[in-house]
């Protein structure tokens, strides 16, 4: 199966984001194929929100992992999943940053494939989770 699924990504997105206080937030998000990679590249104008790249390979076993990295100097890892439906990102286990709470997003592609609904959760535990923001993603133009 390797990457292939995650071609219904690639494209440009407009982004709305939810965050708590700070009003109507906007921002842009490419996704593009680099060989046997899915790259994210995603841009919000507010200090709020990092500008951030991340980069998705598939393993061997059907699995994807994210690789995220932002202008603030973080770098982490999530396990990912994808069923042409659901995409979540899952982080719980120690990365290359430290690891003050668990980490959660699940977002759902629409049926046309022109936005995703999703929102970030958060977890001192990795049982109770609360939700941090939410994010829409809005396609601007398909790459395919």
């Amino acid at each position: 199966m390797g990457i292939s699924p995650l071609r219904d990504f690639v494209g440009e997105w407009q982004l709305a984001v939810d965050l708590p206080g700070a009003g109507d937030v906007r921002g842009h998000v490419v996704f593009e194929m680099v060989g046997e990679l899915l790259i994210q590249r995603t841009t919000v104008p507010v200090p709020e929100a990092p500008d951030s790249c991340c980069v998705v390979v598939a393993g061997a076993d059907g699995s994807y992992l994210q690789h995220y990295f932002d202008s603030r100097g973080v770098a982490r890892l999530y396990a990912m999943t994808f069923d042409g439906r659901i995409w979540t990102l899952e982080r719980t286990k120690p990365d290359f940053s430290p690891r003050e709470f668990h980490q959660r997003f699940v977002g759902s592609i629409s049926d046309n494939e022109t936005t995703i609904d999703g929102e970030w959760h958060g977890s001192d535990d990795g049982q109770q989770w609360r939700r941090d923001f939410g994010l829409t993603y809005t396609r601007i133009m398909t790459a395919r």
